[in-house]
């Protein structure tokens, strides 16, 4: 165990790739077990590791995403965000805020949102008086909206390989998403003289909204069907996923005409990359997690947790520190497939509902997207707005302990998490 902790935290320091890190990790404990008996298993055990239908859904997700946000449609998202909330003291951030739960419902993925908003709404929020660091403050904050709300690919993953319900998942997310919108937005609301933060245009006509909304129409839509049709158990996330893609190509394509060839290929290519890196993650992952199983780690960690305190409420608190703790330092889907495992028997321990518990794991790796030294939300911005990550943080911590207060909000009402799930019968 000692070798293999050497190895794993050794490579990361000398900053090999983290799915490299997990497979020789892995492979160094199979080696010290059995050597060239288990390591005949190695093949079997990464196939098995992907060999999943509903990870199928990431990357048409993923391609419906990018080839959205290349229609134009994040703009008219936008527009109709702020003919709600734009008129408001810190209009355009309450705006920020709110397109980031519309776009969530098309992406899922908060570095697509942190991209998309840097290269827009970053720069409009600029002109109107706003500092740079501060617009990406509040477009990081909002980023972790995406993988919450549906469709999510982190709950694709911890459904995929824990067995939980998708779909509760995903309907599960709805709340805690919603209320990450409102507790950023309250907190625009009331620091918003003290930041002096600008006034927005005057309250537009009902008419103005019903143009914006018009405009944005076809790209409301998408969520929607995407939630009813697995949320009524019509299809799954994975059939949901493609008939996404498709409902994107002929919007992208027909109703808008904004993409050519030459964007498709360059779309699936990247696609390709970010689904082939966390597919990689989770085949090695799945190496490390067998070598785990084996010697029943998760069980050791299970009890070690467990003799510290009986009370289920220390035990939660002591499994929220461990997320954000990792999750300053690893990549999050990393940090999942490795951690699921462990923890998941743990809240069952405990009592927890694992919709519940998977949610809370979920949301707390998702705040370590904007936290730094390896933020990757942070990271995004600061690469596409030429901002220093060390002063988008500055500028971000009011928002980071308002999102920590919801997690806690989360992780100690499970009946905020469950409300949605339970009425739909999941």
């Amino acid at each position: 165990m000692v070798l293999v902790a050497l190895t794993f935290f050794g490579l990361m320091v000398l900053g090999m790739p983290v799915g490299m890190v997990m497979g020789v990790a892995g492979l160094v404990g199979i080696l010290d077990m059995g050597g060239g008996t288990f390591i005949r298993m190695v093949p079997d055990r990464m196939f098995a590791g992907l060999d999943l239908f509903p990870f199928l859904a990431m990357p048409f997700f993923i391609l419906a995403g990018e080839i959205m946000n290349k229609s134009g449609i994040t703009t008219n998202l936008v527009k109709f965000a702020d003919a709600l909330v734009g008129w408001m003291r810190g209009g355009m951030a309450h705006s920020n805020m709110l397109a980031s739960v519309m776009f969530a419902g098309i992406t899922g993925a908060a570095t697509a949102d942190a991209a998309a908003f840097g290269n827009t709404l970053v720069p409009a929020m600029e002109k109107q008086g706003y500092t740079r660091r501060f617009a990406c403050a509040v477009t990081a904050a909002g980023s972790i909206i995406g993988p919450t709300i549906p469709p999510s690919t982190l709950a694709v993953i911890y459904g995929s390989l824990m067995g939980v319900s998708i779909a509760g998942l995903f309907a599960a997310g709805i709340l805690p998403g919603l209320l990450i919108c409102v507790v950023c937005m309250l907190l625009i609301a009331v620091f918003g003289t003290r930041w002096k933060l600008p006034k927005g245009q005057k309250r537009p006509s009902l008419l103005g909204i019903f143009k914006a909304f018009r405009s944005s129409l076809l790209a409301l839509i998408l969520p929607v069907f995407i939630l009813g049709s697995i949320l009524g158990g019509i299809a799954t996330p994975t059939e949901a996923a493609s008939i996404a893609l498709a409902y994107a190509l002929f919007i992208g394509g027909v109703i808008y005409k904004a993409l050519t060839w030459p964007d498709l290929y360059a779309m699936m290519l990247r696609t390709a990359r970010i689904t082939g890196v966390i597919f990689l993650i989770i085949a090695a992952a799945s190496i490390l997690g067998w070598w785990m199983t084996f010697n029943q780690i998760p069980q050791t960690i299970a009890t070690g947790f467990l003799s510290i305190s009986s009370n289920p409420q220390v035990i939660i608190g002591l499994i929220l520190a461990l997320l954000l703790f990792i999750g300053l330092f690893m990549d999050i889907n990393a940090t999942l497939i490795i951690l699921a495992p462990v923890l998941a028997p743990l809240t069952l321990k405990i009592g927890m509902d694992p919709v519940h518990a998977g949610i809370m794991i979920i949301l707390a790796l998702n705040i370590s997207l904007m936290t730094p030294p390896v933020g990757a939300c942070l990271f995004v911005l600061a690469s596409v707005t030429k901002e220093k990550v060390e002063n988008i943080t500055k500028a971000l911590w009011p928002f980071l302990l308002a999102e920590v207060a919801v997690l806690l909000l989360i992780a100690y009402w499970p009946d905020l998490t469950l409300a949605i799930p339970r009425m739909l019968g999941l």
